[in-house]
């Protein structure tokens, strides 16, 4: 989706515009573009608001009314998944690690209300692995695997999220990278063409030493893909490696 068009619905729900709204979950974030394979966007917001390309603006005070909003109305699960779901977007977008966190509360009081609801155990999901990147927290890791968990026994071919799943054991301290190899295969058996499965099962095979797969599966993402961004650098790792001296 066009950038403008997401921030402008986000600012839209935010700004109590709209009534909801739903988006694909492949949207970049902000630090972990680099870790997810997505496009970096924006600037960081100003101290007081946040604006979108074509000039409209939320406010902090704005946005601490929504908030406060859904604390007023806690058993209102549509107001706490779209408005939990609105920030942790925008959160990941403005690098807002405070934003981050109030998405993540709210989120967390949606879930209670109706822990079967798919797309908020997606997201929150997503923003506990966050959290845990951006704090280094092992624990939080583990949490987000367990919501990925509950995503998947809904809805076990959603290579999305099985993705997730598996960069998450990546990110483990220590990795385990044989659990996230056995992930990504799953999820590259339900869409063979998953960009960052594959680019990350390519890192994943390297740092197992098993170059010849590691091989295989860039050509996959080669072919996926031809343009796909990770491909130059994943392409001169195993370069080098093969150009290396055999000791």
């Amino acid at each position: 989706m066009n950038v403008k068009i997401l921030t402008a619905a986000l600012l839209g729900l935010l700004a109590g515009l709209v009534a909801g709204f739903t988006i694909a979950n492949s949207i970049n974030r902000s630090e972990i573009n680099s870790l997810r394979g997505q496009a970096e966007t924006g600037k960081k917001p100003a101290a007081n608001s946040t604006a979108s390309a074509d000039g409209f603006s939320i406010s902090d005070d704005e946005l601490k009314a929504k908030i406060a909003e859904a604390d007023a109305n806690p058993d209102n699960i549509g107001y706490q998944k779209n408005l939990g779901s609105a920030l942790y977007r925008y959160a990941t977008m403005k690098n807002d690690s405070a934003l981050l966190d109030e998405s993540l509360r709210i989120l967390t009081r949606a879930n209670k209300l109706d822990p079967n609801d798919y797309a908020v155990l997606v997201d929150l999901g997503n923003a506990t692995f966050d959290v845990g990147y951006f704090k280094k927290d092992g624990a939080s890791f583990k949490r987000s695997r367990e919501l990925y968990e509950s995503a998947l026994a809904i809805k076990p071919n959603d290579a999305d999220v099985r993705t997730d799943l598996a960069i998450s054991y990546i990110l483990d301290n220590p990795p385990d990278y044989n659990r996230a190899v056995d992930e990504f295969q799953k999820a590259l058996k339900a869409n063979p063409k998953q960009e960052r499965a594959l680019g990350f099962l390519t890192q994943t095979y390297m740092q197992l030493g098993k170059w010849d797969d590691a091989s295989r599966t860039l050509a996959q993402l080669k072919a996926a893909n031809p343009s796909n961004e990770r491909i130059s650098d994943l392409t001169a790792q195993i370069a080098s490696k093969q150009a290396a001296p055999i000791k």
